[in-house]
This record gives C-alpha cells, structure tokens and sequence, in this order.
C-alpha cells in the first residue's frame, strides 16, 4: 500500500482535488435523494451472510479489486478481507505514505455515520423496491466520503514533511490533543462549510421555466451538506491525519 504519484504530495494539488471531491460528494448525494430510504435493502437476508447491501458492495468490491481499484493509496475497501488480485499490471508508483499509515481505514466509521445519521436526512420514508439502483447510488456515496476522509492521509504526510518539528515532539509524546490543536484551522474548516453549502445551492435547484416557481427548492437540503462537512468529514478527516501522524515516526 502506499504507493501513488508525487502530486498527490504537492499542498496545491492536493487542495484542488479536495475542491473538486465536493462536487463528487454533492452529486453522489442528488443522486441518491432520489429514491426512498428503501429499508429492507439493509436487513439481514436468509441465505446471505448480512443484508444484501453487503453483498452488493462486497461483489462491487471484488470486480473494482479485479481492475485494480485499491492498488491506489487513496483508495480503501469497505469489505478488505479476501479481496482478488489485480488483472492488470501496477503502476510503478513511488511509495509516498508511510507504510503503517498508509492502511488506515475507518470506512466502518464512515459506513455508520451514513446509514445511522445522513441517509434519513436526504432521503424520504417509503420503499419503492429499486434495491438495486438503490445500493448503486449508496456505494457512489459512501466511496466518495472515504476517498475524501482518507486523502488526510495526504494532508498530513505533507504537514509532517512541511514542518517536521512541529509535530515530533507531539508523536513522540503520543499526544493526540496536541496534534488535533496544529491541525485544526476554524477559519478555514468554516469556509469549506460555506462553501460544500453554496454548491449544494447551485447543483441541486429544482430548475424550470417558469420565473421563480422554484425559489428555494432543492434536491438535496444545502444546510445538510454544510452539517454533513461539519459535523462528520471534517471531524473524521483530522481523526485520519491524527492516527496517521502518530504513527509516523515507527
């Protein structure tokens, strides 16, 4: 694990692409608002080994595994266990991440935080039996927030390598409060609210020819996409970039 290209360790580039997996969030979250909260799509099935969501992303897995999905750093299984081997040769990507940094994977946590507190904020009660396009836009989201959550791996490796002094004396004392302190900028976490907000305005207004009718209405609640960065990937992003930093002296 580990490997990916150098840009991915360029402060610039890695802001740009930041900026951009909001677009990919947003939508991904249209486009699953479309369709009901569909339950029994995530109820335990007879003859399953859990509820055929994860089966669903559990084969998903498997075939984006085949074509070499998660042979990129910033990229993390839902399901790792037992995943095939690419068909494809491998880039030769130099190793930019620390090796033991490099696996973290919290997509449990992610995965929880989408099914237990945002799905019931951006869909409506009601089942409409479309499982299968259902777990589709699912899997879009939930593999666009952890793409977005662990790219603070990133973050924090160039942290690190910008001003190693800054956080030595932290990792060595095992300090996550310290840590959490030099990577928290409120200005900024604030912009990124505003931000993710005034997109979720833009991309998802319900848009017709009739001047106004529509004033106000969107697909997806603005304020939701705000709370969504505030509240969980902003949060669970610096909680990568703490684990990663604190192991990074190993």
């Amino acid at each position: 694990m580990g490997n990916f290209s150098d840009d991915m360790l360029n402060l610039d580039t890695l802001r740009k692409i930041l900026v951009r997996e909001e677009d990919t969030i947003i939508f991904s979250l249209i486009e699953r608002a479309k369709y009901p909260i569909n339950s029994p799509l995530y109820d335990k099935r007879p003859g399953l080994s859990g509820s055929l969501f994860e089966f669903f992303v559990k084969e998903s897995e498997a075939v984006q595994a085949k074509a070499g999905r998660y042979s990129s750093a910033e990229e993390n299984a839902f399901f790792p266990d037992n995943l095939p081997p690419p068909l494809l040769p491998l880039r030769d990507n130099e190793q930019v991440l620390h090796p033991r940094g490099a696996s973290i994977n919290i997509n449990e946590q992610i995965s929880n935080m989408y099914h237990k507190q945002l799905l019931p904020l951006i869909t409506s009660n009601g089942d409409d039996r479309n499982y299968a396009i259902t777990a589709g836009r699912d899997l879009d989201c939930l593999q666009a927030l952890s793409r977005r959550i662990h790219l603070g791996k990133f973050v924090a490796e160039i942290k690190f390598r910008e001003s190693p002094e800054n956080y030595t004396r932290a990792i060595r004392a095992q300090d996550k409060d310290a840590l959490m302190k030099l990577l928290t900028f409120t200005s900024v976490e604030e912009m990124i609210k505003n931000r993710v907000e005034k997109k979720a305005m833009v991309f998802g207004q319900e848009v017709d020819l009739k001047e106004n009718d529509n004033v106000g209405k969107y697909k997806v609640n603005p304020s939701v996409v705000s709370r969504l960065y505030g509240e969980w990937v902003i949060p669970l992003t610096k909680f990568v970039e703490v684990e990663y930093l604190l192991c990074r002296l190993d």
